[in-house]
């Protein structure tokens, strides 16, 4: 059977595994656009329940801007190699030194795009090291931790996995689901298929959700650590966010220096809500960012 098209890569881009110093990592990498000038490389890194595939709708208006997009599974997400149960594996700061490793493999500087768990992943990586990024956008990303709506359907979902399979877990959620609704529930939606959705949520760790479902539900508030990097910093959401309400999305740029962008019409998944919209915004932030900095 073909996979629906909401995961085949988008014309132009290949679906292939990044070897690194940490190990292989599932991508998509799209060129720029046949004619276009070149102006840089990014590193996309999805959310919680999410994968590399929830980039797709951006990397063909990003191409046309100039923009090689390379959107990663992180370790134990989709169609990346993790442990099933070791949750010290997904640790916060191993996550981070993947993305380092990422970079390097993709070769840099890059600009560096998180999306909600993926942009508290990409924080520590800066955080670590800012030397191989040219940028640093925080989609749909707070700074802290989720909100309490949000924490206790994470909790609801740990608490199912600590006796379920993961078959087991995804009947069920499809079973208590409204019939408009196919995702997972926790705070980041995927593409609407139910086929792909259920073959990304069997690939992906136990382990690496009930590790990254706790960082979710604690992270600390780091903004004053990533304000002091030297680094630009863009704040992408929706005109609507359950998972970081937008005051929080606002004071945190404020504190960052950041360029500020909210996609009316969107929610907490720009990328896949108005995804020319974000690429827009994403690409305009990308033009303005020097060439290196180190």
């Amino acid at each position: 059977m073909s996979r629906p098209s909401t995961f085949v890569p988008p014309p132009g881009a290949r679906a292939y595994s990044l070897r690194t110093a940490r190990g292989d990592f599932a991508v998509v990498d799209a060129p720029v656009a046949a004619g276009v000038e070149p102006r840089g490389v990014a590193l996309l890194l999805p959310g919680f329940t999410g994968s590399k595939e929830d980039f797709n709708p951006l990397h063909v208006p990003l191409a046309r801007r100039g923009y090689r997009t390379v959107a990663v599974d992180g370790r134990g997400q989709f169609e990346s190699d993790g442990p099933d149960a070791d949750e010290s594996a997904y640790a916060q700061e191993e996550l981070a030194r993947d993305v380092l490793a990422q970079a390097a493999a993709i070769g840099g500087p890059v600009h560096l795009l998180g999306h909600s768990l993926g942009g508290q992943i990409a924080r520590a990586a800066v955080l670590l090291d800012h030397s191989p990024f040219l940028s640093l956008t925080l989609m749909a990303s707070g700074p802290a931790q989720i909100s309490p709506s949000q924490q206790e359907r994470v909790k609801l979902l740990r608490d199912a996995l600590a006796v379920l399979s993961m078959a087991e877990v995804w009947t069920a959620m499809q079973a208590m689901a409204p019939p408009e609704e196919t995702e997972a529930p926790a705070p980041d939606a995927g593409p609407d298929d139910r086929d792909d959705l259920r073959r990304r949520w069997l690939g992906t760790r136990p382990a690496q959700l009930l590790a990254t479902g706790r960082q979710l539900c604690t992270e600390p508030d780091r903004v004053a650590e990533l304000a002091a990097v030297p680094l630009p910093f863009h704040v992408l959401s929706g005109s609507r966010d359950d998972t970081w309400p937008l005051p929080l999305l606002d004071d945190m740029a404020v504190r960052l220096n950041a360029r500020r962008t909210v996609v009316e019409g969107a929610e907490h998944s720009p990328n896949t809500d108005r995804p020319l919209e974000t690429a827009r915004a994403v690409a305009a932030f990308w033009d303005d960012v020097p060439g290196l900095r180190r």
